[in-house]
């Protein structure tokens, strides 16, 4: 029988990454019933966690997803909030544009977005890294999906996707930023949808706004133009998130240099590893969360019917159990390493076709395996800085930003 203790909201706003591993550590199982704003929650650790969470028998999304995150990170009516044959359907246009074709395409653009900005960089003054390729990101997945701004609104629409993710763990100014860009940018997109139904602009048969733009929904319907626009934001937006694993990876080259080397070197093999242990090691997002489709137990804790259920990624990510050592940074734990559906969660586990598992992680891996063997290559001075990671900031990244003087 779940034992709901008193409201853990502040302890929440107060520690941040750490609440959630530290209450299941106190308590010794993998399963913690607690109080969010005044509502029941049981949160939930581990592999065997992460399998009985995304089973759709167990939890489901619709209705989970609070309203300061539908309205900052995911927008509303989104891929995310959907369950069931809704959900695959509309996932199906994600994991086409996502995982299958294409993903080179990015890639290359992203690669030669680095090397003309990295000239840029060089003997300019400081850059700072998280802002740097935050737009190089936003360059390359604009023209990859079709759309073509000046260049001169590439940092703003950057800012503007940088702080969709970044106001969603805040109910302060930084989610009021990121409500006004998401009804700025849907305003934008759902009027650009409108013009390429109507046959008026020039955008690329095979590029991901016609894709969108022609998706058909379990019911047979198009997407209305608002939610064209929600879900090409979440295809952009996610893209250029790959700036916060960027930043942790300057950081990391900065705290454990050894591993420039190797990484300069081009082995495909460590850089993938390095790219997974910086997901793995640095925090990103600290949990997800769903309702329970029925009255359910886990680890001798009941969940009621409709209640809030938390899954524990960040602790996930740090336990021992899986990951010896687990605050030691070592790329090498993942060399050769067959990583399991429900192990490494960093963005959520299971299978991304079929599940809630994000589509663009795949994406995410292939990026940042390439940004780490440019940064590595790359001549730069760290000046001082604070590049301390405050853990009770969601989401959190180097306070600096890793600020860089490069010098060839």
């Amino acid at each position: 029988m779940a034992r709901f203790r008193l409201d853990d909201t502040l302890a929440l706003a107060t520690q941040g990454y750490g609440w959630l591993p530290n209450r299941l550590r106190r308590a010794g199982a993998d399963a913690y019933a607690t109080r969010l704003l005044g509502l029941p929650v049981v949160a939930l650790h581990g592999p065997e966690a992460a399998r009985f969470f995304y089973d759709e028998g167990h939890v489901r999304r619709h209705g989970a997803v609070p309203e300061p995150v539908r309205s900052t990170l995911f927008g509303h009516r989104a891929v995310h909030t959907l369950d069931g044959a809704a959900h695959r359907v509309r996932k199906a246009l994600f994991t086409g544009l996502l995982m299958d074709g294409g993903i080179d395409d990015l890639v290359g653009r992203v690669e030669s977005g680095w090397d003309a900005a990295a000239k840029r960089w060089t003997g300019g003054g400081p850059v700072v890294l998280f802002d740097a390729v935050a737009e190089v990101l936003t360059r390359a997945v604009c023209g990859w999906t079709g759309l073509r701004p000046p260049d001169a609104q590439t940092p703003a629409l950057a800012a503007d996707l940088v702080a969709l993710v970044d106001g969603f763990g805040s109910l302060g100014p930084r989610n009021l930023r990121a409500r006004r860009a998401r009804t700025h940018r849907e305003n934008e997109f759902a009027a650009l949808f409108e013009r390429v139904r109507r046959g008026e602009t020039d955008v690329p048969e095979d590029s991901a706004v016609v894709a969108v733009a022609r998706h058909r929904d379990a019911d047979g319907n198009a997407l209305d133009s608002c939610l064209a626009a929600v879900e090409l934001l979440n295809i952009l937006r996610p893209t250029v998130a790959v700036s916060w694993f960027v930043a942790f990876a300057g950081h990391a080259l900065h705290r454990w240099p050894a591993h420039r080397e190797r990484l300069a070197g081009g082995d495909p093999a460590f850089a993938e590893a390095y790219a997974h242990e910086v997901r793995r090691f640095y925090p990103f997002a600290p949990f997800v969360g769903g309702r329970a489709v029925r009255d359910l137990a886990f680890d001798g804790v009941r969940i009621p019917a409709g209640g809030t259920v938390l899954l524990d990624l960040y602790g996930q990510n740090h336990d021992p159990r899986l990951w010896p050592e687990p605050y030691r940074f070592t790329p090498e734990r993942f060399v050769g390493r067959q990583i399991g559906e429900f192990e490494l969660v960093p963005q959520g586990g299971g299978d991304p076709r079929t599940g809630h598992r994000c589509p663009g992680e795949t994406i995410t891996v292939a990026l940042l395996r390439a940004l780490v063997v440019r940064l590595a290559r790359l001549a730069y001075r760290l000046p001082e800085q604070d590049l301390t990671i405050p853990l009770h900031r969601l989401p959190t990244r180097p306070r600096s930003g890793v600020l860089m003087e490069v010098t060839g």
